[in-house]
């Protein structure tokens, strides 16, 4: 075999393997309903679609039910992102995926619990696969 196609192959096999990125952190810390932000704090309403601009976030459309686990708690001068999931028969391929969409798309309609626990954020919470 010759040494450019070994090259190739090599560059081959790592980009089909190496896809998953760590991206920036969209804040430091983060509200959750447990210690491993499993369990849903809220569900929540769209106001609005939402497109997701990258891999942390997900798509929402206007009038789908939102299961809210975390809130990050935002920086000065940032926006204020929350974490979940959508479900609804009409976008079942998104069911079961977790991710940021901004807080000002959705209205909180009921809340399961008013005990939270504030955490720190790590860069799992914004890993892209």
């Amino acid at each position: 075999m010759s040494y450019p196609l070994a090259i190739l192959l090599c560059v081959g096999l790592l980009h089909q393997t190496a896809r998953a990125v760590v991206m920036d952190k969209l804040a430091d810390r983060k509200i959750c309903g447990d210690a491993e932000c499993s369990y849903v704090i809220s569900l929540a309403t769209a106001l609005d679609d939402f497109i997701a601009p990258d891999c942390r976030f997900i798509n929402i459309k206007m009038g789908q039910t939102v299961y809210v686990y975390s809130k990050l708690i935002p920086e000065e001068g940032t926006g204020v992102f929350w974490s979940g999931s959508v479900y609804s028969e009409r976008y079942v391929d998104q069911m079961g995926r977790i991710g940021y969409f901004p807080a000002t798309v959705v209205k909180e309609k009921i809340r399961f619990t008013d005990k939270t626990t504030q955490m720190q954020t790590t860069d799992m919470d914004f890993y892209c696969d």
